[in-house]
């Protein structure tokens, strides 16, 4: 056995360790929903942006981590308590607040310090606050015209297809990649990722959907291209995250979780894939996209 393999072997059990812990907090928190689901988003959301800002400060920039959280906590707000209304209003304070909190430090670089605390407060916060506009999809009056009572099993059950698919995609992507990996994907910004990974995680994540999604009694064309979009995005936000990595010059955002490096590293799959998957359902599957936009002209 050579010794990359053996490294393979013994870099396994931790990681699948730490996968299957994650994966029932977050399994627990999904079908909980509430405040247990605010509490797990709000909980990565810390330790991300924490993370985020860290690997900031290695290419010199000072982004604000108390704005970063403090947005991130006036978003997940307006998401549990359904003002959508207030959306636009709380991004245009946060901004300010990003400018005002680089003004008042007074370091430098003053441009690239409020650029990336805004990026971090959408990045870390805004986009992966979408689990919890996910959750609620198909149950809120906002969607459906219709308060109903109760849980609802229609948000938890994309939720849920969405987690389980964005980790079989990672999952495959690497094991294809370890097996079969011979063309580089990205050489510059990812060296170890393959080809061959991409399309073993892909298909595996197609599969995946059209399982998940005949159970959740969606459209299997709309089940196809959720599997596009997952696999697609799942891949974009890891490559995303692994070009702020490589341009700040680090190698993991830290190594909090054994055999995957921080909570950033372990997220940056759904960053992008959320707000992707939730816009898609909402669209498309709960609504009829044409009838959305009909009132609008």
């Amino acid at each position: 056995m050579t010794s990359d393999k053996k490294g393979l072997l013994r870099f396994i059990p931790s990681r699948l360790l730490t996968g299957l812990v994650i994966g029932f907090i977050a399994l627990f928190a999904i079908l909980s929903g509430g405040l247990y689901l605010v509490a797990l988003v709000l909980a990565i959301v810390v330790l991300a942006a924490k993370e985020y800002t860290t690997v900031l400060r290695h290419k010199g920039f000072l982004p604000s981590f108390r704005v970063i959280i403090l947005s991130s906590i006036i978003f997940a707000a307006l998401a549990y308590f359904n003002r959508f209304d207030l959306v636009a209003l709380a991004f245009t304070c946060c901004s300010i607040m990003a400018f005002m909190s680089v003004l008042f430090r007074g370091r430098q670089p003053y441009i690239a310090n409020v650029a990336t605390t805004i990026l971090g407060f959408v990045y870390c916060g805004w986009f992966p606050l979408h689990l919890l506009f996910l959750r609620d999809l198909g149950s809120h009056p906002v969607y459906n015209g219709i308060l109903k009572q109760g849980v609802t099993t229609e948000g938890a059950g994309y939720a849920l297809l969405l987690l389980f698919c964005v980790i079989l995609t990672d999952s495959f992507c690497y094991y294809a990649g370890c097996k079969f990996g011979k063309h580089k994907l990205s050489k510059v910004i990812s060296p170890n990722k393959t080809i061959e990974g991409s399309i073993g995680g892909t298909l595996t994540c197609l599969i995946a959907c059209m399982i998940f999604g005949h159970m959740l009694e969606i459209p299997w064309y709309h089940s196809f291209v959720l599997g596009l979009l997952i696999a697609a995005f799942a891949q974009i936000g890891d490559l995303c995250e692994s070009m702020i990595k490589r341009d700040a010059g680090v190698k993991d955002s830290s190594n909090i979780l054994p055999g995957h490096g921080g909570f950033l590293d372990r997220t940056d799959s759904y960053i992008l894939t959320i707000p992707v998957v939730h816009y898609y359902l909402y669209f498309f599957v709960v609504n009829n996209f044409i009838d959305i936009f009909k009132g609008l002209f």
